[in-house]
């Protein structure tokens, strides 16, 4: 086969019906986000509620942070008649996507001045459906494909998630322009439909529970002396085994010593791209370019780099397999940000500006789809939703932490300074990847030479 016939074929991926399905999965969650988040703000900051009770509500992105805790239910526990009739994945996507149409409206019929308490339960009911919603779509991509499928079924997720952010930011704010913001929320409510839609016809995905998966299970079940009882408070202590504890044991008995370094490994993956994303704008502002200029440039080149960034991610994943794609990721944004360092010593320049940004998104996007990939490919089938769900918490908790100091280094040191920074924080995912990928490399030496 030629090299021009092989990457024909990498790139036809994309006409896989799962694969598109992807884009409606992820618009659906994604639309949620922004209305929970910044779109909330300017509607509460428009009807003249003070800042300080607009900070308050940044805390209901914790919800999202913490969505390991009830991943577990998610993945054991099937919902009364829904499951028989939709299946494991497809009954509880629907539940939450319903739960996010109901709890928008609730904010839409909410008065922002004598109802704000009701605005903010609403917001947080939101915000922990949408959580659920992401735990069942990210468990529905990861088992309804291959694992050589994954980059690409991400690159698509993406591409509906960006399309999402424009519905619920700009598009709300067209709306309430025009209308009002409870319109604006009605609106978007009614949008929640592409995800309800595309619920009702994908397919559910096959469910694999290996013969050591059970052996696993079994083993813990005995070590805690209720294999064989059968009353309630041990059917409930099996169920905490099989769904809690046992896909923790499940993923470093099948990965062993370097459980460790892939954990690692995924702390700080994100990190060099996080720290960066902090102080771009106000990079943008400092530099003298106007909102507008940011806003043309991030919106148009940012927007379509980053599809095109994701959609070569996923094509990388099936030429190359994953972990060459993921070193090349980590290599690309840890380079993009030293690019920003040039811009912070250079003259003012639209066309530059657009040109780091286009290699920064193109770059992220790469990294982004490829990384989706791997963390996909470590999970158990048995155990998809709570291990992704963990994997995702641990990707962005610690680059997040360590985001919140780029402020200080910024104001001590300069731009030019903390973009070199910035890179240098992406030393160590690079550093972890190599040193993955021989331990890789070795075990199957290992079990092929034994």
């Amino acid at each position: 086969m030629t090299t021009e016939n092989s990457w024909r074929k990498a790139f036809s991926i994309y006409a896989q019906p799962r694969v598109l399905g992807m884009i409606f999965l992820g618009f659906s969650a994604g639309l949620p986000f922004l209305l929970v988040f910044s779109t909330l703000s300017a509607w509460l900051r428009d009807e003249g509620v003070a800042r300080s009770v607009i900070g308050f509500f940044s805390w209901v992105g914790v919800t999202y942070s913490i969505k390991v805790f009830w991943a577990p239910v998610v993945d054991r526990l099937p919902l009364p008649l829904l499951t028989k009739l939709l299946g494991k994945r497809r009954s509880w996507m629907l539940v939450a996507q319903i739960g996010i149409a109901i709890g928008l409206i609730g904010m839409g019929f909410s008065d922002s001045q004598s109802q704000l308490q009701q605005i903010a339960l609403f917001a947080v009911w939101v915000a922990f459906c949408s959580a659920t919603q992401d735990i069942v779509v990210d468990a529905y991509r990861i088992e309804a494909v291959v694992p050589e499928y994954q980059g690409a079924m991400a690159a698509t997720y993406v591409l509906g998630y960006r399309i999402a952010l424009l519905v619920a930011g700009a598009g709300a704010f067209y709306i309430a322009d025009y209308s009002s913001w409870q319109v604006a929320y009605f609106v978007m409510a009614a949008t929640m439909s592409v995800g309800v839609l595309t619920t009702l016809v994908i397919n559910e995905p096959e469910h694999k529970i290996s013969e050591s998966t059970k052996q696993i299970e079994r083993q813990l079940e005995s070590v805690l002396g209720v294999a064989e009882l059968q009353t309630f408070g041990s059917k409930l202590l099996v169920w905490f085994s099989d769904a809690v504890v046992s896909p923790f044991v499940d993923f470093f008995k099948r990965n062993g010593k370097a459980g460790l370094l892939i954990l690692a490994l995924i702390a700080v993956y994100k990190m060099s791209d996080i720290t960066m994303g902090v102080m771009a704008n106000p990079f943008y502002l400092d530099l003298g370019f106007s909102k507008k200029e940011i806003a043309d440039v991030s919106k148009i080149f940012g927007f379509f780099m980053t599809i095109v960034g994701a959609s070569l991610g996923g094509v990388m994943v099936v030429r190359y397999g994953i972990m060459r794609p993921l070193l090349f990721g980590a290599v690309m944004v840890a380079v993009t940000n030293l690019l920003f360092a040039l811009l912070a010593i250079s003259e003012p320049n639209l066309m530059l500006l657009a040109g780091v940004i286009s290699a920064d998104n193109l770059s992220g996007g790469i990294a982004t789809s490829v990384f989706i990939a791997y963390l996909s490919s470590l999970t158990n089938s048995a155990y998809t939703a709570t291990q992704y769900a963990l994997f995702s918490s641990l990707m962005t908790l610690p680059a997040k932490l360590l985001g919140g100091l780029s402020g200080v280094v910024v104001d001590n040191f300069g731009y030019h300074s903390f973009f070199v920074y910035a890179s240098a924080v992406g030393l160590p995912a690079i550093v972890l990847v190599v040193v993955v990928m021989r331990y890789q490399l070795s075990a199957k030496t290992e079990c092929h030479n034994p």
